[in-house]
């Protein structure tokens, strides 16, 4: 899915990634300091990073089901399955906060935190190889031949 040539995947994917990595920096703060600011900003940080990421998830999982050079990659597949596991997480992760956002920090809600930051690294690792060395997303075409080819 695209505007303009532009790929709405990694467009949509950079909020719920920042919320959910500064998620386990909010619950590292509650440790440290158990101001309730924290646990509330947390809850809000895993709320907000499992919305955005599912809406984002789905963007993607159209570009992979839909777009046949995107299906036969490997790449893809583990990039997919591993967003899914990091969503599923996140989602777990705000559901754990609703009823008492800082009763479950310590251990849950950090551990899941964290186990998400890395499963996030992992994902942004797999989808960087799809943009870097495969070009998913990147307008190989005629129209990017002539952009390169005009004079300056």
């Amino acid at each position: 899915m695209s505007i303009r040539g532009h790929p709405i995947h990694p467009m949509l994917i950079h909020f719920p990634v920042a919320a959910l990595l500064m998620l386990l920096a909010t619950d590292v703060a509650w440790v440290i300091t158990e101001d309730f600011f924290w646990a509330r900003a947390g809850l809000w940080l895993a709320g907000v990073g499992a919305a955005g990421g599912w809406v984002s998830g789905l963007v993607g999982l159209i570009d992979l089901v839909t777009v046949p050079r995107i299906r036969r990659l490997v790449t893809a597949w583990c990039h997919s399955v591993i967003a899914v596991m990091l969503l599923s997480l996140a989602s777990f992760n705000w559901l754990l906060r609703v009823d008492d956002p800082a009763e479950v920090i310590v251990p849950w809600g950090l551990y899941v935190s964290a186990l998400t930051a890395l499963l996030i690294a992992l994902a942004g690792f797999l989808g960087g190889r799809l943009v870097y060395e495969y070009a998913v997303g990147v307008d190989t075409g005629e129209a990017a031949h002539k952009h390169q080819q005009a004079p300056n």
